[in-house]
């Protein structure tokens, strides 16, 4: 990956077209014809011997006749002949190409090679960058760019749109260009063989021109990659994702459109969320949703306030917000009597604020004054249906120019509804001229509301500091590891509950007393010495769940009871099923189920994003992508928190309220320490916990299975997200004889690492922050402290305090580019523990880390008062030097030896 490629792609000086044409159905005409009409100010140069000219435009014969390199080249040609161009492009000295071929991954050239594994060679042969094939090209309106085959140029604007689908490109541009809103750029990404999502997104976060990004996806490639830069690029604002293949029909079409890998959507969704973007169902809601981002200031609240010339439409919209989990607004006193001094005796009296169906422009605007001045609402959604009795248009107008100019304006939110067709659709283009947000319905306008607060709500969660799992509940991998290995040695593919106990024990997690016996007489003696009552299962491999096949007998009592249930049992399970492989039964001591409540708990492995974690009710029958809440490891206890309110509020989970019911603690606790598990264990290939029983604080697993996977990857490309890397910590002693930690830092560390950057003394605040600096806040130490280890990396040195409590002494940081190529650091020990190694001690790990990761320059930057760190940079084998322009002290150290 190269992001300096990229920055060629979007900012080109010159575009050359292979295949240009003066035949007006070609492809070479209608880009020749875009480019040539949007204002692309550098040179546009036609290349084909079969023209001198191609629409005025002096042609060349071919790619050695171009009188300077291209920055970009757009191919416009039968895909049989895109390898031989690309190959020419490359070593003439192209930087990126756009390919507008389809089909190229299932055609062979004369030798039999595939044409586009063969181009994507020559390509990276020579570091030249792809978009597509079968892409439909790209448009960057502010550079007067249109290198694409589509029917229309896009307006100049400040949102992005990235789309695996050319039809779907053709049709946001068409209703953008009817509604006015523009793009800073819009891309169309094809089969996506080189320049993925990923890239994408990297850039566009960091785009200054960019405010807001859509993507279209059919299939994901790269799990980490593209997570880790979408959580990056959601930090600094929106991103809007609508994806195909929602239903299994739909996910198979879209596999079939782009040849990627089919994964279940509600693991996507998943996703989608622990990303920070929000996904839309429809092309309908992602067009209102940009409607809303391209009009709108970040929300200061969730608070709604409805104005409305009519009840109906008001109650709709109140609903809409209501069902969908919003906050209406409530109006204080002295709102109250403000709009009671001047609406008619008739007016509702609360929000919504119905001001009457005789409502002109005047009444309009000092009503809506009157809400925009208060402190009672974030957003005012202004509903309009039509009356005789006030014009619509002049209504609009009025409620345009006091938004425009009032002082409130970038606090509130105004959104619009004007109802009905003819006066309406004028009444809806002047707002959409004017910027203020306007919809066809009022549900439509909550449902775009809603997204704003999603938005919200999502970065509020990316800010939450995780509370600690409790000290008692044990975590050993090498325990589980070793039973595992061990099993897998003896060539099981299954773990039952009664093998099952120990390996869950090693993570806290308990399971009920359980044997097997391999007969009917061993069943009642195992059941005399734990004593009764029990529970008689069926053990087969053939039988995944064993009460379909009435392979469960409970509560038994006595002797013969056991041996009674079981002679009936396998007699009731062969008639069923008469091959099935019986191997013995289980015995398990009753649990006590009276005011408890079962759940199920497994781990899938998805094809797209490897293990996800399904929280929902018990039971044999359920299909993930409906019954149950999905969240990707690694979870922490504030993740498994907002999974299980997930579960809660889309009734995939339903809370019994009974005596001994769910305990949301120990459900989170329980919720992560699977997550520990599944990522320790790459031995596991997928988990069933069914049922669970929770019985408040107590959680018990009944039943248990788990699967094994014989080739165990590691955790590099089997999570899509990079888990915290314990294998990173180290202790240390230091020469005061003081015992320290060295680790990576975690989002739980954020209280003691605000403390830790509030005991350093105003001079060293001074030099590391380079300037004076108020203290840090809870939303910056945040982002501080839930880094992604995928992109980043922090070390913190830590002791124990006299309370048994850790306190942070140091931290060093890197972060590093897109490309790998090089990472910057900072420093900072505590003012009290300076001079006793563990600056040295920190930068050595970092150094050792980013060598290790194939990074090639570690590089920082301090201040001239700072000589004690250029001393200590100098001393570990950084090259150290003076910018006296800058007053900046510059540390340098090449990681990867030079190549010959």
């Amino acid at each position: 990956m190269s992001q300096r490629t990229l920055h060629t792609l979007f900012k080109p000086k010159s575009v050359a077209i292979i295949g240009a044409s003066n035949g007006a159905k070609r492809a070479g005409n209608v880009v020749m014809r875009n480019l040539l009409s949007s204002g692309f100010s550098g040179p546009i140069m036609p290349v084909t011997p079969k023209y001198d000219a191609v629409m005025g435009v002096l042609a060349y014969p071919n790619i050695e006749a171009l009188p300077l390199k291209p920055d970009l080249a757009i191919i416009c040609t039968a895909a049989s002949r895109v390898p031989a161009i690309v190959e020419r492009l490359a070593q003439f000295g192209c930087k990126v190409a756009i390919i507008n071929a389809s089909g190229m991954a299932n055609q062979l050239d004369e030798e039999g090679l595939n044409l586009l594994t063969l181009t994507r060679a020559h390509a990276k042969r020579y570091g030249m960058r792809i978009l597509g094939p079968n892409s439909l090209g790209m448009m960057l309106p502010n550079l007067g760019l249109n290198a694409s085959l589509a029917h229309t140029s896009a307006l100049p604007g400040k949102i992005a749109f990235v789309s695996q689908s050319a039809a779907i490109c053709t049709t946001v541009l068409d209703w953008a260009n009817n509604k006015g809103i523009g793009f800073s750029s819009f891309i169309s990404l094809g089969d996506a063989t080189d320049i993925d999502f990923d890239e994408l997104l990297d850039f566009l976060g960091r785009d200054s021109r960019t405010t807001a990004i859509m993507i279209y996806i059919d299939s994901v490639n790269e799990k980490r990659h593209f997570l880790s830069a979408a959580r990056a690029a959601a930090r600094n604002k929106p991103i809007l994702v609508i994806k195909s293949g929602r239903s299994l029909e739909g996910t198979t079409a879209a596999k079939l459109h782009t040849g990627g890998e089919v994964g279940n959507d509600a693991v996507y969704e998943a996703a989608f969320r622990r990303a920070g973007m929000l996904r839309v169902n429809d092309l309908v809601e992602l067009f209102a949703a940009v409607e809303t981002l391209a009009h709108s200031a970040p929300l200061q609240g969730e608070r709604l306030a409805i104005l409305s010339n009519g009840g109906g439409p008001a109650v709709l919209g109140l609903d809409q917000l209501i069902l969908g989990g919003g906050k209406a607004a409530t109006l204080d006193d002295d709102t109250f009597d403000k709009l009671n001094a001047l609406l008619p005796d008739t007016w509702s009296g609360q929000n919504p604020v119905d001001i009457g169906g005789d409502a002109d422009a005047k009444r309009y605007t000092q009503s809506l004054d009157i809400l925009m001045n208060a402190d009672v609402a974030d957003a005012i959604l202004v509903l309009h249906s039509p009356s005789a009795l006030g014009d619509s248009i002049e209504i609009a107008d009025s409620i345009i120019e006091l938004v425009s100019k009032h002082p409130r304006r970038h606090k509130v939110n105004v959104l619009t509804n004007w109802s009905g067709e003819d006066s309406a659709y004028q009444a809806r283009k002047h707002f959409n001229r004017a910027g203020v947000p306007t919809y066809r319905t009022p549900e439509g306008a909550v449902g775009a509301f809603m997204h704003m607060v999603e938005y919200r709500r999502n970065q509020k969660l990316l800010q939450e500091v995780p509370q600690s799992i409790p000290d008692n509940i044990p975590t050993d991998a090498q325990l589980a590891r070793s039973l595992l290995q061990r099993a897998i040695a003896d060539n099981k593919q299954v773990i039952e509950t009664h093998e099952a106990s120990a390996i869950l024990k090693a993570y806290g997690l308990n399971t009920i007393e359980t044997h097997f016996a391999a007969s009917a007489e061993r069943a009642a003696e195992i059941a005399e010495q734990i004593g009764y009552p029990v529970a008689l299962k069926v053990q087969s491999p053939d039988i995944h769940h064993k009460s379909d096949v009435h392979g469960v007998m409970l509560n038994l009592t006595s002797h013969q009871e056991v041996l009674q249930a079981a002679d009936a049992m396998v007699g009731r399970v062969h008639s069923i099923n008469q091959d099935a492989d019986i191997q013995g039964l289980i015995v398990q001591k009753m649990a006590l189920t009276a005011g408890t409540q079962e759940i199920r708990v497994a781990v899938t492995h998805d094809p797209v994003f490897g293990p996800a974690i399904l929280l929902g009710e018990g039971g044999s029958e359920w299909q993930p992508s409906t019954d149950a809440a999905v969240a990707l490891p690694p979870l922490n206890m504030t993740l498994a928190r907002y999974m299980v309110i997930q579960a809660l509020k889309t009734h995939k989970l339903k809370d019994r309220h009974l005596p001994l019911g769910l305990d949301m603690n120990a459900l989170c606790v329980m919720l992560t320490q699977i997550s520990h598990l599944i990522i320790d264990c790459p031995e596991i290939s997928g988990l069933d916990l069914n049922p669970v029983l929770c019985a408040g604080e107590q959680i018990t697993l009944l039943d248990v299975n788990i699967q094994l996977n014989a080739n165990a990857q590691d955790n590099t490309n089997r999570l899509a997200i990079c888990p915290y890397p314990k294998e990173l910590e180290e202790h240390a002693v230091l020469k005061n004889g003081l015992e320290i930690m060295l680790r990576p830092i975690l989002p739980e560390d954020e209280p003691k690492h605000l403390a830790f950057d509030n005991s350093l003394s105003d001079e060293d605040r001074y030099k590391r922050y380079f300037g004076v600096r108020s203290k840090m806040t809870h939303e910056e130490m945040a982002v501080l402290t839930q880094i992604d280890y995928a992109r980043e990396m922090a070390f913190i040195a830590t002791t124990k305090g006299a309370d048994g409590d850790d306190i942070t002494l140091g931290a060093v940081r890197a972060s590093i580019d897109p490309d790998n190529t090089e990472a910057e650091f900072a420093m900072a020990v505590r003012s009290d523990h300076q001079g006793i190694g563990i600056g040295k001690l920190l930068l050595e790990k970092l150094i050792a880390y980013y060598k290790a990761n194939d990074t090639e320059l570690l590089t920082g930057f301090t201040m001239f008062e700072n000589r004690n760190m250029a001393s200590l940079a100098k001393k570990l084998g950084f090259s150290v030097t003076f910018d006296m322009e800058e007053h900046l002290i510059k540390m340098d150290m090449p990681l990867k030896p030079k190549q010959d």
